[in-house]
């Protein structure tokens, strides 16, 4: 029997993908040939999709914990207690605290409209107990405002029109590790590739041409690239009187953005700018990819917001081909106030940030965090400031639910874990965020043990708490209809795929200046904010954000020497999903960090030495390859490791949690760290005291 379903993670594809079921069993899995994205092919990650189904360290029970939190020792228990002792915690907790004591986190482990992060799953229950909103900020909210502001939507262009292009500009993006299927398009277009990234990555070493900035200054390279095509004589004067407001104190910002200017800025070579502004300025259509790893800084709203503004000024967002993709989701219109229902709620609650777990933990807010329920998430792994944010889940008046498939190190901090389904055992709903398809996923084989779905797991609690709340007990094809009510249900889930049309870009007008913008306090014009911990800065001086040292006593005579830390997306493994699948693991091979050679030799760090990365907030160790693959000031690894995996600390020890400029997103990108030399660090080692500090119970109040 074969059975349609899709990829639930969190990738910009979504593909449409085809199990193979046989004796009830899942035995193949492969992509949909006849998905127009898909075309048949997986990512070397989702190959090995069933493997983790019915891998060993599977959860298939409810567990309390039986040890300290953070050890992860656990004893096995009925649904019928867990259950109890959840709706007991949580009437205790409402009466006394008040519902919004009560944080629901989810986190995008899953991007089901059903049974995850895009339709909140459970927030009916949580809006019913009046519970604390969840912001999602962690991955796109940046760029996603910053769209808005430019062009009146986050929805771009549609990816498959990279394949009429004559110029793709590849930005801050790597599509052969995280998203491969627009790789295709790009392919078929035949056009000129330009990937600009700090790092030479493989995406990169296919394109045509490669610039590699300093992190996190995108929005002054386009801003010089502007200032090329303008100074050219090329920006498409009847475009820009017909369908933008503010050109004319836009242009006079472009004039501020010289080469020589931009070249400082970005650490570029003057000629480089301007040679891709005339590429730019004499070819049509030019496309953009950027994806969400270029919003990852201190000015990363404003990245995209600048970055929005080149296909104006040239006229590509009227041209088929043209324009600039950053995520499509803008384009589906579903049916999310009726699924969510946030009517429910008996009065006004607070939004808690994704982004800052460790605050939202450790903070002395009226009402205190008292329950957490982890919904598809790891925040220890993935969420910036670990020790920071194991503090916070190591508080004992802290009741923490998790719902899980892995003994993941967000698992170890549980007082409760419940058993969760994977994609093949549930029903669910997705819209990809890198094409226009929406996609549906049947179950295709009964859950291991006591498995439940999401869904399940919260009306079975909702009745165990006698709410009488009709839309609790909906049943998952209930839920879907409703977010479907604008569709053809029935058509969906006999395809297993839809394409939705994409609606018009910009909405109305796109705007060099944004009222919107300026009344949320936002400079009204585009331009260009540096990140906090841009590399090249002399720390010495004092030029350097209150309160951070980067690990260092300058007065002691310190070179102020670190490097910016990009943290980019692995080929094996899609943030913590997949970081313990065993093949996958030795695919990867340890943790490493590339630097280059000069920066390399300055610290005495040889090819494949064991090194030590260091700030004030916390430190990982890692093995050094040496390569020009990265430009001088910059070092690279990847995110995605699990810390009991890693030595008991990984990248994100390093993360400040800390605000992007636009709706409070994540910096992963913004990140000043030194590196050593391993047998430079004994016990004594101050940074190694910090880390190790961080991670015990109430050490970072």
């Amino acid at each position: 029997m074969k059975v349609l379903g899709a990829c639930p993670l969190d990738c910009p594809d979504a593909c449409s993908w085809v199990v193979t079921v046989e004796d009830g069993r899942a035995v193949g899995l492969r992509g949909n040939r006849e998905h127009p994205v898909t075309r048949g092919a997986l990512c070397v990650k989702v190959n090995r999709y069933l493997e983790q189904l019915r891998a060993p360290d599977r959860i298939t029970y409810p567990m309390r914990r039986a040890g300290a939190k953070g050890e992860g020792r656990f004893e096995r228990i009925t649904w019928d207690e867990a259950l109890d002792e959840i709706a007991t915690r949580l009437g205790r907790i409402v009466d006394e605290y008040g519902g919004e004591a009560i944080w629901p986190f989810h986190g995008t482990g899953s991007l089901g409209y059903i049974q995850g992060l895009e339709g909140l799953s459970g927030r009916r229950l949580f809006n019913v107990l009046g519970s604390s909103l969840h912001d999602p900020t962690i991955c796109s909210i940046s760029g996603t405002l910053g769209m808005k502001y430019t062009l009146g939507t986050s929805g771009g262009m549609d990816p498959e029109d990279f394949a009429r292009s004559k110029l793709i500009l590849l930005w801050g993006t790597n599509p052969l590790t995280s998203g491969h299927h627009v790789w295709k398009f790009v392919q078929d277009s035949g056009a000129y590739t330009v990937a600009i990234d700090p790092v030479r990555t493989r995406t990169a070493e296919r394109c045509d041409e490669h610039l590699a900035p300093l992190p996190g200054t995108d929005a002054a390279l386009a801003l010089g690239l502007m200032h090329v095509v303008v100074s050219m004589g090329a920006h498409d004067v009847a475009f820009l009187a017909e369908h933008t407001e503010g050109w004319d104190e836009f242009r006079t910002r472009l004039a501020e953005f010289t080469p020589e200017r931009v070249a400082e800025i970005t650490g570029l070579p003057r000629q480089r700018i301007v040679e891709l502004g005339e590429r730019i300025a004499r070819t049509r259509p030019t496309a953009i990819r950027a994806s969400q790893g270029i919003q990852r800084h201190a000015g990363g709203g404003m990245a995209l917001r600048t970055l929005a503004c080149l296909p104006g000024v040239t006229g590509d967002w009227a041209i088929p081909g043209g324009g600039l993709h950053y995520s499509t989701t803008g384009h589906f219109k579903l049916n999310l106030p009726e699924l969510v229902r946030f009517d429910l709620l008996p009065h006004p609650v607070r939004t808690l940030s994704q982004t800052r777990i460790g605050d939202g933990l450790l903070s002395v807010d009226d009402p205190p965090v008292k329950a957490l329920f982890v919904i598809a998430a790891n925040p220890v792994g993935s969420n910036p400031d670990q020790g920071r944010v194991r503090a916070g889940l190591s508080r004992e008046d802290l009741f923490t639910v998790v719902l899980e498939h892995f003994p993941t190190d967000t698992v170890d901090y549980a007082d409760i874990v419940l058993p969760a389904t994977m994609q093949p055992e549930h029903l669910d709903v997705l819209a990809a965020y890198g094409n226009m398809y929406l996609v549906w996923n049947e179950p295709a084989v009964a859950p291991p043990g006591e498995c439940l779905s999401t869904t399940e797991t919260f009306r079975r609690l909702a009745r165990r708490m006698n709410l009488d709340e009709p839309s609790l007990y909906d049943s998952d094809e209930d839920l879907a209809r409703v977010l479907l009510k604008d569709f053809d249900v029935e058509r969906l889930r006999a395809d297993g795929f839809l394409r939705v049309e994409p609606g018009p870009v910009p909405v109305h007008k796109l705007n060099f200046r944004s009222a919107r913008a300026e009344m949320a306090g936002h400079d009204p014009l585009p331009g260009y904010t540096p990140p906090e911990e841009l590399a090249g800065r002399d720390l010495s001086s004092g030029d350097v954000p209150p309160g951070e040292s980067f690990g260092r006593d300058l007065s002691d005579g310190d070179t102020p020497d670190g490097l910016i830390l990009i943290s980019a997306a692995s080929h094996y493994f899609l943030n913590t999903t997949f970081g313990n699948n065993p093949e996958l693991q030795r695919r990867a091979g340890d943790s490493c960090i590339t630097l280059h050679p000069d920066d390399a030799a300055t610290r005495g760090i040889a090819d494949g030495a064991r090194v030590l990365v260091s700030n004030a907030r916390g430190s990982f160790e890692a093995t050094a390859e040496i390569s020009d693959r990265v430009r001088p000031g910059v070092a690279a690894t990847t995110k995605g490791r699990w810390a009991k995996f890693s030595g008991g600390a990984t990248v994100n020890a390093t993360i400040a949690e800390r605000d992007s400029d636009f709706g409070g997103g994540a910096v992963f990108h913004d990140n000043r760290v030194w590196v050593t030399a391993r047998q430079d660090a004994g016990a004594d080692d101050p940074i190694r005291r910090n880390t190790a500090s961080a991670a015990e119970p109430g050490s970072a109040q």
